[in-house]
């Protein structure tokens, strides 16, 4: 028989017992299984005995499988076999018998997933942690439960380097069963029990050697509380760190429910059980949060609960509390500066903002209105020069804070109706001036697009604008084209998925460049050179922005066309009642002309309504600076106004109006002035109880801003440098009426 297992060991290293079809018949009430049990079996062919036609060895081995198997099947002693994953792979007829149970209920299933009363043992958390025990200590571990006269023996089966666990044998026993003995053995019977008893006596004494010193163990321990819970959750024991830090005598917590420690809010959620519960289930349990004092006071702690198994047995738990107090304090501690830190960035943000923007103003005013006097060609050129450059300033300092206000996840969406072939062909019209010579732009809207949605139409165009505009920069001759396509969205039909791609014929994207394409600060193009302006910011924020908007951005290279690029946007925009689809496909190009009228036609006719009105009012600028002072009354002046009364700060803002309450019309407000801000005169003005409406003009452009002037009384606001387009906007809607 030895020779026998060792040759089942040498060729399955006996990871599955397998059983052949019994050969024998069995009891009458198994007779209906014997199918179920051919099937498991055959399940597992790969651990089925070798075929006739194998050599002696095999046939050999095969035998020994056989025997095994039939021993196991056929033992007296109920029998439950378990492979290395916990899983029943052999169960003894006597154990169907003693559990009322099929074969087919246990094979092949996790002895964890089966009923106890199939095992038999009282609830499977114990049986877990014999199992556990019986597999860390390679040694045969007992369940004994007092409310059952049934005991389960678990015996691990390792391989020769006792590494690899093979198997586990279950085997039920009657604990209430002595052992009846004849007159001729009474005096052997005598002398093993005096043996048993004197080896007892030796492992009790060891056992008490041991248990007293991790009692002095634990006790010496100060920085930590470390006691012991019964099986529902009471103290019974108590150690020198858990008195220091939690302020109780062993006299005055022993006994008593852990949950004491937590707070009123803790215990309506019914934690402490819960945490008792996740620990038998999981091992453990490790937890952070608020826990008391005798005295009323709480402190920072972190908790770890663990079962506690004797023999197999769960007779409770172990608890360890750290005192993390300080640790938190310094999180705070760390919070609290990085929040400092992130208001100090977006303080010199907000002041580089305005220091810039402020200059700025004035010199594209100024250049606006040198550009409206007669000019020869090189003067207008001149012109030109300054104007673009100021724009490429601008779009520069507009990127640093959207990418910061982004990093910082203080920027948010406004939800606003969409018109995407609208906002498409402003954006195509607004790059087409800049297309190089024999370019050409054109676009594509799928048919059937809805005409409005729901979205945010600013950081929509901000998007495409961008990808435009890098198409524009980097294609030298051939194409570009814009192509939007929608489609309901599969997950939510209340929205659409909407894609718009831009591809060109242009230089496209180097292979080792196309990973860090939406890196912030990232250029590849020509960047020795320099051939090509930009931040590297732009790619960075449409990826941030796309994610705001539920959607993604992506690159592929363009190979229908053997060179350029194909950037794509997908966003979810909301459908809207009011849809009105086209029934056809819109295709256009738009051309000089139209973008000559999208720039200036509508220009003369907001001047010349602003001039029909300008001569009948009266205006009070609040300026600090007076090159900004100088050219926006010369700007005002163009636009029809006559009566420009001025301030150079806030507090004589305030006093003009105290000597005039009813002759202002409008006052432009600057914010960031000497003596007197311009959120404090305003709401200084308003405490005067006067209407007249004030519209704030301002370098601070950080998310929030305008709301905040809004807030204080502003009704509008304006941002530098001003553009005379817009500033006519304003004026004719709070004094156009």
């Amino acid at each position: 028989m030895k020779h026998a297992v060792a040759a089942v060991s040498s060729v399955n290293n006996l990871t599955m017992l397998a059983t052949p079809p019994d050969e024998e018949p069995q009891h009458h009430h198994h007779h209906s299984n014997n199918n179920n049990y051919h099937h498991q079996h055959n399940h597992h062919n790969h651990h089925r005995p070798p075929s006739k036609h194998q050599d002696g060895s095999g046939t050999a081995v095969g035998s020994a499988i056989e025997t095994i198997g039939r021993i196991y099947r056929n033992t007296p002693v109920p029998t439950l076999v378990l492979d290395a994953t916990l899983r029943v792979i052999e169960v003894s007829n006597s154990h169907l018998e003693l559990c009322k149970a099929r074969r087919d209920e246990l094979l092949s299933r996790s002895i964890y997933d089966l009923p106890p009363n199939r095992i038999p043992v009282a609830d499977i958390a114990t049986l877990r942690g014999a199992l556990q025990a019986a597999i860390s200590t390679r040694a045969r571990q007992v369940v004994d439960e007092s409310d059952s006269h049934v005991g389960v023996r678990l015996t691990p089966i390792f391989d020769d380097n006792h590494r690899d666990l093979i198997a586990v044998i279950l085997e039920a026993h009657d604990v209430t069963t002595t052992t009846t003995t004849t007159p001729e053995s009474k005096e052997s019977q005598e002398s093993k029990e005096s043996q048993e008893s004197k080896e007892s006596s030796k492992g009790a004494a060891a056992d008490a050697y041991v248990d007293e010193t991790y009692r002095i163990l634990v006790d010496t321990v100060k920085d930590y509380a470390i006691f012991m819970l019964d099986a529902h959750g009471h103290i019974v024991t108590w150690n020198a760190g858990a008195a220091i830090l939690k302020g109780y005598a062993a006299s005055e917590i022993i006994g008593k429910h852990f949950s004491v420690f937590y707070g009123s809010e803790d215990r309506v959620l019914d934690k402490p059980a819960k945490e008792l519960v996740l620990a038998l289930r999981d091992g453990h349990v490790e937890d952070e949060g608020w826990r008391y004092r005798q005295d009323g006071s709480r402190f920072w702690a972190n908790v770890l609960i663990t079962p506690i198994y004797r023999y197999g047995r769960h007779v409770g738990f172990v608890k360890v509390t750290r005192d993390l107090t300080e640790r938190k304090a310094a999180e705070t501690r760390l919070i609290a500066a990085f929040e400092e830190t992130t208001q100090l960035k977006n303080d010199f943000l907000a002041n580089i903002s305005h220091e810039i923007r402020t200059p700025m103003n004035g010199m594209l005013l100024a250049v606006t209105m040198l550009s409206g006097t007669p000019l020869n060609e090189q003067q207008r050129e001149y012109t030109s020069i300054i104007e673009d450059s100021t724009n490429v300033l601008l779009q520069v300092i507009n990127d640093v804070l959207d990418y910061s206000k982004l990093s910082s996840g203080s920027f948010s969406l406004t939800t606003d109706v969409v018109d995407i072939e609208t906002v498409i062909a402003a954006v195509i019209r607004n790059c087409k001036s800049c297309l190089k010579p024999g370019v050409a732009m054109h676009c594509h809207i799928a048919p059937g697009f809805p005409r409005y949605l729901r979205g945010d139409p600013l950081r929509y165009r901000q998007v495409i604008q961008n990808l435009v505009g890098n198409a524009v920069k980097f294609t030298e001759t051939g194409f570009i084209e814009v192509r939007t396509t929608f489609e309901l969205d599969p997950h939510d039909p209340s929205f659409y998925s909407i894609l718009t791609e831009v591809s060109d014929s242009g230089i496209g994207v180097p292979d080792d460049a196309v990973h860090t394409l939406f890196t912030p600060f990232t250029r590849f193009a020509d960047s020795a050179r320099k051939r090509y302006q930009g931040t590297g910011l732009g790619l960075s924020i449409c990826k941030s922005l796309a994610e705001l908007m539920d959607g993604a951005v992506g690159y592929r290279p363009n190979t229908s066309n053997g060179s350029g690029s194909i950037f794509s946007l997908r966003t979810r925009m909301g459908r809207l009642d009011r849809d009105i689809s086209s029934s056809s496909s819109s295709s256009f190009n738009p051309s000089p002309s139209s973008q000559q009228q999208d720039q200036q036609g509508s220009v003369p006719d907001l001047a010349a309504q602003l001039r029909e009105i300008a001569t009948q009012k009266t205006l009070l600028l609040v300026e600090d600076n007076v090159v900004n002072k100088t050219v926006m009354i010369k700007l005002l002046n163009t636009l029809g106004f006559e009566r420009v009364d001025t301030a150079s700060d806030g507090a004589e803002a305030v006093r003009l109006v105290k000597q005039k309450p009813l002759s202002y019309n409008a006052i432009l407000m600057d914010i960031n002035m000497p003596v007197m801000d311009g959120v404090e005169a305003t709401t200084r003005i308003r405490a005067m109880n006067i209407e007249a409406p004030i519209i704030a003009l301002t370098g601070n452009a950080l998310k929030g801003d305008s709301a905040a002037y809004l807030a204080k009384g502003m009704n509008d606001c304006v941002a530098k440098p001003i553009h005379r387009h817009e500033l006519m906007r304003v004026l004719l809607k709070w004094i156009g009426s």
